[in-house]
């Protein structure tokens, strides 16, 4: 046995001892309370600390049972001896059947926590009451016909101090920096300072003036959360008992049995109310904040499906265009070279030429408006988010370096040169054999300079093979930019491509 088990279980029976001689001060008769705390704060230790701390319970219990079999109106030890197994199998069954029910981690912000936690304080009580209530009887403490009305208030007495202490200790030992940063404004003082005078107003008078009170825990149900909620219910348990008990107010001047079951109900009902709102509050939050998260991941999926459009029109209709483009200029070229060649034919191929280029420029607009994947938040970051999809299957590592944040170039420009880079990076996934690429953005000397190299197995760029219009794509883009395309590749060198576009907004400042 550790010592820290020791001091647990010795800390935990003070603690209950502590509470039940409090909930003893507050007593309306020498055999009556309406509030019995030591049952929240036992369920609250077992919950959070496990059932294995029982035993500081039960040494607790024997404290105070025996100071009421060695007191001036000592009740039978067979009576005790009941209560003491009452109120054990109460606590215990408490915190077993709160764990069940709500769970490992209960926050009381959501309405079936708050649910469970009286399901199970109530059904835990209704056994220490049915308990205690049988022990008495068969010691003659009370009569048979005192048994209905002597398990109500005892029910009602513990379930109202587990509905009080329970949630409290939840909150404020679960998670106190987060209570307390809740908590932690001149409002909160002003909420805890208005239930108080609410509540003293409230009992004092002789008035039906009890409803008042209920404004103040609206006011900390929707302000602050739990953490206010259980504050406000402590000390409108506090005052409601210490008032009463001191025969002031309305509750004060009904026959004992009625004055005990008006103060616990107006107890429960109040924590209830307050805790359930605090709860439904908590959960409009939570489905406010859902709700949001959902249309901004709504949002995103959007955005990647106009980029995954525009990405495929690029690969198919765009390059189609393109390669019609060279394939027209060739036929113009052979044409050229015939001197009887059909001039209406010529002609024909002129018009299909300028309509092709056309298209293609309508085309690349409508991908830089619908894709351009990002290039507004920084082209370096553009390409960081692309690079995670190459490699999966090539094996291909792509080191991207360069400029965080925006480059001195417009938007078009960084997405001529996004598209560039791609189809770099592609050629080289797809017929280098690279194992390493490496993609350079530099910002200086009055250009923005963008390097693609790969330590793949190169190849002769005075024969660049048929049918592959790659290069001539990247060359048309950056004569779109006015900026030339510069290749270097050797077979087994690997390939360098290289891009240089001249400033069009204000340079950055060197950052050091």
């Amino acid at each position: 046995m550790s010592r820290e088990y020791v001091a647990s279980v010795v800390l935990l029976a003070a603690a209950y001892f502590g509470a039940a001689k409090l909930g003893q001060t507050l007593r309306y008769t020498a055999s009556v309370s309406a509030i019995w705390p030591p049952v929240g704060v036992g369920i609250a230790a077992l919950y959070l600390w496990g059932l294995r701390l029982w035993p500081g319970i039960f040494i607790a219990e024997l404290f105070v049972n025996g100071q009421l079999f060695l007191g001036e109106n000592p009740l039978p030890l067979g009576s005790l001896a009941g209560q003491q197994l009452g109120n054990m199998a109460e606590v215990v069954l408490g915190a077993y059947l709160l764990g069940r029910l709500a769970g490992p981690r209960v926050r009381f912000d959501r309405a079936t926590q708050v649910a469970s936690m009286f399901l199970a304080a109530g059904s835990a009580t209704a056994v220490s009451a049915t308990v205690g209530t049988l022990s008495m009887l068969a010691g003659g403490v009370i009569g048979l016909s005192s048994v209905l009305d002597f398990w109500r208030t005892w029910w009602l007495g513990d379930t109202a101090g587990a509905l009080v202490v329970v949630p409290l200790a939840l909150t404020w030992l679960g998670d106190a920096k987060a209570a307390l940063r809740r908590m932690w404004a001149p409002e909160a003082v002003l909420m805890i300072g208005t239930v108080a005078a609410l509540v003293t107003v409230a009992v004092s008078s002789n008035s039906s003036l009890t409803y008042l009170v209920f404004p103040a825990l609206i006011w900390a149900a929707f302000r602050f959360a739990t953490p206010g909620v259980t504050l406000a219910n402590l000390i409108v348990a506090a005052l409601t008992i210490g008032l009463t008990a001191d025969d002031v107010g309305a509750f004060s001047s009904q026959p004992i049995d009625q004055r005990t079951l008006s103060t616990q109900l107006y107890i429960v009902i109040s924590a209830l109310t307050a805790l359930f709102l605090s709860a439904v509050v908590a959960e409009r939050e939570r489905s406010a904040g859902e709700l949001a998260e959902a249309r901004l991941r709504e949002g995103e999926r959007a955005l990647e499906e106009r980029r995954r459009i525009a990405r495929d029109l690029h690969d198919s209709v765009s390059q189609t265009l393109f390669s019609s483009v060279l394939q027209i200029r060739a036929a113009q070229n052979a044409l050229a070279g015939n001197a009887g060649g059909d001039r209406g034919l010529r002609d024909r191929l002129v018009a299909v030429a300028e309509l092709t280029k056309r298209a293609q420029r309508e085309m690349r607009g409508f991908i830089f408006e619908w894709g351009t994947d990002g290039v507004g938040d920084g082209l370096v970051s553009a390409f960081t988010l692309h690079v995670r999809t190459l490699g999966a299957n090539s094996g291909l590592a792509v080191d991207v370096r360069g400029p965080e944040g925006p480059l001195p170039l417009t938007l078009a420009t960084q997405a001529q040169l996004y598209s560039i880079g791609r189809e770099a990076l592609a050629n080289v996934e797809r017929h280098s054999d690279a194992r390493t690429a490496t993609l350079r953005i530099e910002a200086r000397a009055g250009h923005v300079t963008m390097e693609i190299a790969d330590d793949g197995r190169g190849f002769d760029v005075r024969q660049v093979p048929q049918g592959h219009y790659g290069l001539e794509s990247m060359r048309s883009r950056a004569s779109e930019i006015h900026s030339d395309l510069k290749l270097w590749s050797r077979p087994g060198m690997g390939t360098l491509i290289r891009v240089d576009v001249p400033f069009e907004t204000a340079p950055l400042r060197d950052a050091g």
